[in-house]
């Protein structure tokens, strides 16, 4: 090689070196407009006012949350009212997230932490949970894909279900917007695409039950007390009432969570069930209920009528100074009551997904209803019952 060709290759060299430096530059400088440096802020911008629309799709579901005058609602169940609780936390996140790693990688490594973004229902292994914000406007404002939980190993937790670590943070794409994939300093953990998870949970409180009527015809059954704190008995006195299948039937109706709000528009089913529960307050709640085609869960709808009295009863041997000392709390209820109403008429209006076995209570056989009879053995000697020579009730060594 001679002095010219020498030359030449240094100069080759230079302009090469040259062009990989302004190409590293370019990267490093395409990466911290990212917003992927560590500790920085995924949506340095965001403020949680602006968003008015949050959409969330996985490979198998897909929800729409819409603000409308400061109310959210979830699309895909009839505009039923949104969890602003649910909501307001995760937008709060959303703020605050922070970059705590940072990966190159292509698209075609997704997949392994579930960071593909889904295309519609029945995606391939591998899809992520998408999510996007809208303006008031309908411009987006955020694209993110979140993929597999990030865990953090934690020797001093004896938590069996922490052997491989605890939730720390959750992995994340921004297509066009940063580069390569990060984690997060969060596990997003309610970021779900099911609608289920976002719906109020407020429900109708029956409660200060008078009567409760199951069924119809002859497998009709229907309970009953003069007081609020008497014995359940069943009406017109026909057979032994066992007191707590009555109880148990009446606190499960006060205690109802549904876990969805359905499609349909009523209830359906093979066997369709009525209850009508009857309180001291002049309310009434009818109520339908019929199991699903498919999966153990019941479709169920009530309706309320009936306004509370705008004055209370005095109970019998009431004296004076209880009598006005409860009417007037009474009065201080009453607004309440009338307001709670009034919202459990509006929810009268959706049909619900309820699990079975918040139902199982209510919807016994009159034969379940009845005192059992007592099994053979339960009140002499042998299998469940006192040694010989020993009444009921005794311990042993104690005399006649």
């Amino acid at each position: 090689m001679n002095r010219k060709q020498f030359l030449m290759l240094l100069v080759a060299v230079a302009v090469l070196g040259g062009a990989g430096l302004a190409m590293f530059w370019k990267d490093i400088s395409g990466y911290k407009e990212s917003g992927a440096k560590i500790g920085a802020k995924v949506l340095p911008n965001l403020k949680a006012a602006d968003a008015t629309e949050i959409r969330l799709k996985d490979a198998k579901n897909e929800v729409t949350l819409v603000s409308k005058k400061g109310s959210w609602s979830v699309k895909e169940r009839g505009g039923y009212p949104a969890d602003v609780g649910e909501i307001s936390e995760l937008l709060a996140k959303l703020v605050e997230a922070k970059v705590v790693q940072s990966e190159a990688l292509g698209e075609s490594l997704y997949p392994r932490l579930n960071l593909a973004e889904p295309k519609d229902k029945g995606s391939a292994e591998g899809t992520g949970t998408l999510l996007e914000l809208k303006d008031k406007e309908g411009k987006p404002i955020a694209k993110l894909i979140f993929g597999k939980v990030s865990l953090k190993k934690d020797p001093g937790n004896p938590l069996p279900n922490a052997v491989d670590g605890v939730p720390a943070g959750r992995w994340m794409v921004a297509p066009g917007t940063i580069q390569g994939a990060v984690v997060l300093s969060d596990p997003f953990a309610n970021v779900d695409a099911k609608a289920g998870k976002w719906l109020a949970k407020n429900f109708f409180k029956a409660d200060r039950i008078k009567t409760l009527t199951v069924g119809e015809g002859a497998a009709q059954w229907k309970i009953t007390r003069e007081l609020e704190y008497s014995q359940w008995k069943f009406a017109g006195g026909a057979g032994q009432l066992d007191p707590s299948a009555a109880v148990g039937a009446v606190n499960a109706l006060g205690q109802l969570a549904f876990s969805d709000v359905s499609t349909e528009g009523k209830v359906t089913g093979d066997k369709i069930t009525t209850m009508v529960a009857e309180t001291f307050d002049n309310l009434t709640y009818t109520i339908t209920v019929a199991k699903q085609k498919t999966g153990d869960d019941y479709l169920f709808n009530f309706v309320l009528t009936g306004e509370p009295p705008k004055t209370r009863t005095p109970e019998k041997d009431e004296k004076p100074d209880e009598i006005k000392r409860r009417a007037e709390e009474y009065e201080k209820s009453l607004k309440m009551l009338e307001a709670r109403s009034q919202f459990e008429k509006i929810l009268g209006q959706w049909v619900y997904v309820m699990p079975a076995k918040s139902l199982e209570p209510m919807l016994k056989e009159r034969a379940q209803m009845l005192v059992q009879p007592r099994k053979p053995g339960d009140d002499k000697g042998g299998p469940g019952g006192p040694p010989p020579g020993m009444m009921p009730g005794m311990m042993p060594g104690m005399g006649r």
